[in-house]
């Protein structure tokens, strides 16, 4: 048995070898891969995913160390990317991955073909940048999943999975919302979230998050892509 058939040896008895296959197929978009956007990309590539673009403009910094996958004292300075491709490259070496060190914006949008992707992941937090990845994904042939806020939460278990519109409770969500009415432009599709309705019972003086919010946000927008996949007839 070769190494990476022993890797993926348990997820295969899980999922089985036509699911593995497609698994390995399957082109996937990590936009944002901070907090949320790091976890969701290690649990891809750990489940069989094999073609895996990873794109972020930053740098790591040491305030990311509390809850971003790649971030350590070792790699603080290094480029986002950079440094969690090398980590998913030490899980499964024959992955192809692609790490894109670039800001999602207007001036950049057409420089991704999301057309040739089967899923994006939408990890980003910039309200304008959000909104704009939701509309042209909604209008590509790719598949969307979105992140909602995960900073100012503490409790994992109260994290959901809905479709957009009917995410509650989610200041972000209901920003979104607001952007597209008063903009007159919706998603041209329905997608679906992953959120926290939790409110904390006291004031923090910033958007603090955890890891371990911010890893399941991203363990469970893993879980949508992989689960869609092998539910595909």
């Amino acid at each position: 048995m070769s190494t990476e058939n022993e890797i993926f040896n348990r997820a295969e008895l899980l999922l089985g070898c036509e699911g593995m296959k497609r698994i390995a197929s399957a082109k996937v978009l990590v936009m944002g891969v901070g907090g949320v956007g790091s976890w969701c990309a290690e649990c891809l590539i750990r489940t069989g995913v094999r073609q895996l673009t990873i794109v972020d403009a930053d740098l790591v910094q040491a305030s990311n160390i509390n809850r971003q996958l790649m971030a350590t004292t070792a790699t603080i300075g290094q480029v986002k990317v950079d440094a969690l491709k090398e980590r998913l490259l030490q899980i499964n070496p024959n992955a192809d991955i692609h790490a894109i060190c670039k800001e999602y914006n207007e001036h950049t949008a057409s420089e991704f073909d999301l057309d040739s992707y089967d899923y994006v992941v939408d990890a980003i937090d910039s309200l304008k940048d959000k909104a704009l990845l939701i509309l042209q994904t909604t209008a590509s042939k790719a598949k969307l999943f979105s992140s909602m806020g995960a900073a100012l939460k503490l409790d994992p278990t109260k994290i959901e999975v809905t479709e957009f519109w009917k995410v509650k409770g989610d200041p972000l969500a209901k920003a979104l919302r607001n952007r597209f009415k008063k903009n007159g432009v919706f998603p041209k599709r329905k997608f679906k979230c992953v959120y926290s309705e939790e409110r904390l019972s006291y004031k923090t003086e910033g958007k603090g998050s955890i890891a371990q919010v911010t890893a399941v946000f991203g363990f469970m927008l893993s879980s949508l892509i992989i689960n869609d996949i092998i539910n595909k007839v």
